[in-house]
């Protein structure tokens, strides 16, 4: 009784959510205005090199995200010039929850409950009310070779990116952030899960390409570059990436 009353109660909770989420999506999309995007820093491992790295950040550190989305957003003639703007809160000394290791439907909601949850408690900007809240997970390259999957909700509009700390990541870092701010827009991923290469053809930036291989630019939701039928590389910064027809109609940048 009490395992049907609790999910009853959570699935209401969910209904009521997803009909607020639904709303906010519409406005976030309209692009009439620029979204306020906060990025909120944290140093997981607690290390010398992400602290370090984290009290030196400064906005200037991702503007190549700001001048990616101006760009791409201008090639799809959206009437804003700038879609975003990034303000980077204070550090949050808290961990997000981790996903599910299950991963069953009420595993995932419940999660994703927590997640928005946290991040409501893990706000630390001062500023004006985000429209997408980045938390950047930070960790010391040479003691941290492979990080944690990142993600991007679109119901709550919540990213956690798991980044290496280091002036030499930071390029390569906020092409994931870039991936993930669009995931909470609504975009999906464009690579297969299960080997990580482009699809053909909304994974690839140049599809009408002959010959197709080797491509020299990556869909921002694929997130790497097809150098063969096996082989896909990492883009180094946003100056070797695009946002596809596909994903811009995901966030409407273009009609149907």
């Amino acid at each position: 009784m009490f395992k049907a009353l609790r999910i009853f109660i959570l699935l209401t909770i969910l209904i009521i959510v997803a009909g607020t989420t639904y709303l906010t999506k519409l406005r976030a999309t309209d692009w009439d205005n620029a979204l306020w995007v906060s990025i909120y820093p944290i140093n997981a491992d607690q290390s010398t090199a992400s602290k370090n790295y984290i009290e030196q950040l400064k906005v200037n550190d991702f503007q190549d995200i700001k001048d990616f989305l101006s760009e791409e957003g201008q090639y799809y003639k959206i009437q804003i010039t700038n879609p975003v703007v990034i303000n980077i809160a204070p550090e949050v000394k808290s961990i997000p929850p981790t996903p599910p290791e299950s991963g069953s439907i009420l595993n995932v909601m419940f999660w994703s409950l927590q997640l928005r949850y946290w991040a409501y408690k893990n706000d630390t900007d001062n500023g004006p009310t985000p429209d997408i809240k980045i938390y950047v997970v930070y960790n010391d390259p040479q003691d941290n070779k492979k990080l944690p999957h990142s993600l991007g909700l679109e119901k709550g509009r919540i990213g956690v990116v798991h980044a290496f700390a280091g002036r030499r990541f930071t390029r390569r870092n906020n092409v994931i952030v870039a991936h993930e701010l669009l995931h909470t827009l609504g975009a999906t991923d464009k690579y297969n899960l299960a080997t990580g290469l482009p699809i053909f053809p909304q994974g690839f930036a140049n599809p009408e390409n002959d010959p197709l291989y080797p491509q020299t630019r990556a869909e921002i939701m694929a997130g790497r570059m097809a150098i063969n039928e096996k082989v896909a590389t990492f883009p180094k910064s946003l100056y070797r990436v695009v946002v596809g027809k596909e994903t811009a109609k995901e966030i409407n940048w273009l009609n149907n």
